[in-house]
């Protein structure tokens, strides 16, 4: 048996670790107690640190159109200051103060939409420096650049916060919506996509939490940090096609300006998928500056009125779905009495006995009203029921803020009647564009969308809209027929020549709405109708669905079917659905690249070997916008636009321009425009090389 090892521990070991431990007993005591240790305050030091959080903001995600061109984003913002002291300046040759108080005034009124007087009164203040607000505060990088090239003595920036800076102005503005700061000093979406994806865009902010001297803005260092970084709100895609919604902008500003409507909707869809690729609306706003916002209401979804015959291409559909309907079937087209109420059609007209087909064609209420008492006999499937399945009466659920439900709701035969031919009942222009769905997809309803991605600040595709089927409710061989009566209305129809386009088929209904009194009854005035135009082309592989409605426009029928055509056409050529065309020599195609923001002289160097005609709008040194955009084409000796930050327009000579052309400057221009004829002009009334007064000038046109 082994014997037990001891280990004997020297008492000189354990003297020296008492020892010890008696110190640090006695130190600990002496801190603690003490108000000093080594001559320093500890109380105090401890006082003098804090713990800071400081936010992480996370930056607001962009908004493109369809083909990742930038619609909305934030930029800096900065307010305009005028320095006043004259000991600011110790060189006269480069003076540091405000020298020239009138010429300054006189510049910057126009770029701060300012009076000259209040900035003067401003420039003559007893102060050191002043800031010009309103107007300049809040300025963007361009408008700054513009100030800064002016190179005025003693006016300086200083830099405020971010702002949401919208490149186009009121380009879709109901669509893209707004976001501006709250009182905390973020970025907050209102209206519109902005409105809708306010959360999406915001994205989360993030915080950093560390140890400091209140002496100091810096960390201790070696002392321990928390942080949980930001992520930045997501990018939003939106189905609309910047070209495509440009031609409908113009259209409806050419509504506004030369026919004086009350409000007027130009929307265009694709016809396979539902996604919205258009849609100008006056009026509209400018998002940069929500002062000139006169209603919230977006009239794509939040207007409801009484469409008119348009209605009848679904009212005629739902007969012919229910085996109800025959073309060659005469009636008398006259009149009919329902209960008290005569129907006539539109103006009274009486065409005598005519068959079905031509009835629809010559927009008969008559023989819409005959139908919609067949579909009443029938009992089981009524009229009303078929304006439900379609999505009338209630909410598309499209990604955008306020939309309403509209009313189709029933009950006496009279109304009964007038629904039939789009009277007595109220819709959207979202649902009526959802209800034309069944048109181009065998008589299925597709749900209407706007976004067409989301990408978060990683590059991950977050959402795609993608085509969605909500209900089935006409079969293959209704469309087939609609599609023939369709035609009729623009070739055989009573103003079917007016909406003939060379080169293009086109199928689709016209209306014409009486508005309703707010006193019972209907306005009476010459102009108190609402004008609308359900179209589809091509007609033999339909690709787009425009709507397209007015209020108040005071032209005929004739007019508004020109300024709808001329826009549909543009449309069909950029799309290249047009025989024109579709047989481009690919060897005269010019490629369109991105211009903005570039000086403009070193573009127009660049370009001058390429065999295009520049549009230049303004005399300032730096491109803020152009049309077309990057990723488009121009045929040679075609037109480029480039629109410049000076505000000095110069009027050009537009003989043989054609509508589009002239349509485009005036839009980019910001200058009313009046037409007639058509073709290509031939005089304008405003001489080339006058210097436009865009305010208070209106372009008239003739064409030939």
């Amino acid at each position: 048996m082994k014997k037990r090892a001891t280990v004997k521990i020297s008492k000189i070991i354990i003297l020296i670790v008492a020892f010890l431990f008696v110190a640090a007993i006695g130190k600990l005591s002496y801190i603690v107690l003490s108000s000093k240790v080594d001559g320093i305050d500890l109380q105090a030091k401890a006082a003098s640190i804090a713990t800071v959080e400081k936010t992480l903001y996370a930056n607001r995600g962009n908004i493109y159109d369809v083909n990742g061109e930038l619609l909305a984003t934030t930029v800096n913002a900065y307010t305009v200051i005028a320095y006043l002291d004259e000991s600011r300046t110790t060189d006269t040759e480069n003076p540091r103060h405000v020298v020239d108080k009138e010429y300054t005034a006189s510049v910057l009124a126009p770029l701060l939409s300012m009076s000259e007087k209040r900035i003067l009164e401003l420039l003559n203040r007893d102060s050191y420096q002043v800031e010009l607000g309103p107007g300049g505060r809040g300025i963007t990088e361009v408008l700054k650049k513009a100030i800064e090239e002016l190179e005025l003595p003693g006016i300086d920036f200083t830099s405020d916060s971010k702002k949401r800076y919208y490149s186009n102005s009121t380009f879709a503005s109901y669509i893209i919506g707004y976001a501006k700061e709250n009182e905390e000093g973020k970025l907050v979406g209102e209206l519109g996509v902005e409105g809708y994806y306010d959360e999406i865009l915001s994205g989360t902010n993030g915080y950093t939490k560390y140890l400091k001297y209140t002496s100091s803005d810096y960390q201790i260092p070696n002392t321990p940090e928390d942080t949980v970084p930001a992520v930045d709100g997501s990018d939003i895609y939106l189905t609309i096609d910047f070209n495509i919604q440009n031609k409908a902008e113009n259209a409806v500003k050419a509504m506004q300006d030369e026919y004086k409507t009350e409000w007027a909707i130009f929307t265009v869809m694709d016809a396979d998928t539902g996604a919205i690729v258009a849609s100008a609306t006056s009026p509209n706003f400018n998002p940069n500056d929500t002062n000139t916002i006169t209603s919230y209401m977006n009239p794509l979804v939040s207007y409801q009125y009484e469409p008119g015959s348009v209605m009848k291409i679904f009212s005629f559909a739902s007969a012919i779905e229910e085996g109800l309907y025959d073309g060659e079937e005469t009636y008398q087209s006259g009149s009919i009495q329902v209960d008290s109420e005569t129907i006539v059609n539109d103006v009274e007209k009486d065409w005598g006995v005519i068959n079905f087909d031509t009835g629809f064609a010559y927009s008969s209420n008559v023989a819409a009203t005959m139908l919609s008492f067949r579909l009443l006999d029938n009992g089981e499937k009524k009229l009303p029921d078929y304006y439900d399945a379609l999505g009338f009466g209630k909410k598309t659920g499209i990604e955008l803020a306020n939309e309403v439900s509209g009313d189709t709701e029933v009950v006496y035969k009279s109304e009964l009647a007038n629904s039939s031919f789009g009277q007595g009942i109220s819709v959207t222009p979202i649902q009526m564009l959802q209800a034309l769905t069944t048109m181009t997809n065998d008589g299925n309803v597709l749900k209407p969308y706007i976004v067409d991605k989301i990408v978060d600040s990683e590059g991950n595709v977050t959402f795609e809209g993608k085509r969605e089927v909500v209900n089935n409710v006409y079969s293959s061989q209704t469309v087939s027929k609609m599609h023939e009566l369709m035609h009729k209305v623009i070739y055989e129809g009573l103003n079917g020549t007016a909406w003939q386009i060379d080169g293009l088929s086109l199928m689709g209904k016209t209306g014409t709405a009486q508005i309703a009194s707010p006193n019972g009854g209907y306005l009476t005035g010459e102009y108190d109708t609402i004008r609308s135009f359900a179209g589809i082309f091509p007609e033999e592989d339909p690709e787009y669905i425009v709507y397209v409605a007015a209020r108040n426009f005071e032209g005929n029928s004739v007019r508004f079917a020109d300024v709808v055509t001329s826009a549909i056409e543009e449309i069909a050529k950029h799309a290249k659905l047009t025989e024109e065309t579709s047989e481009v020599d690919l060897s005269k195609v010019i490629d369109i690249d991105n211009y903005l923001s570039k000086d403009i002289n070193s573009v127009t160097t660049m370009l001058e070997n390429k065999k295009l005609n520049l549009v230049i709008i303004g005399n300032g040194k730096y491109i803020i916008n152009q049309y077309p955009l990057k990723n488009n084409i121009v045929l040679e000796n075609g037109k480029l636009f480039l629109v410049t930050n000076g505000l000095e327009i110069t009027m050009p000579d537009m003989t043989g321009w054609s509508l589009n052309d002239v349509e485009t400057f005036c839009s980019l221009a910001n200058l009313k425009l009046q037409h007639s004829g058509y073709g290509y002009a031939v005089t304008q009334d405003i001489a080339a090389g006058t210097i436009l007064d865009v305010n208070n000038m209106v372009l008239t046109v003739q064409l030939n």
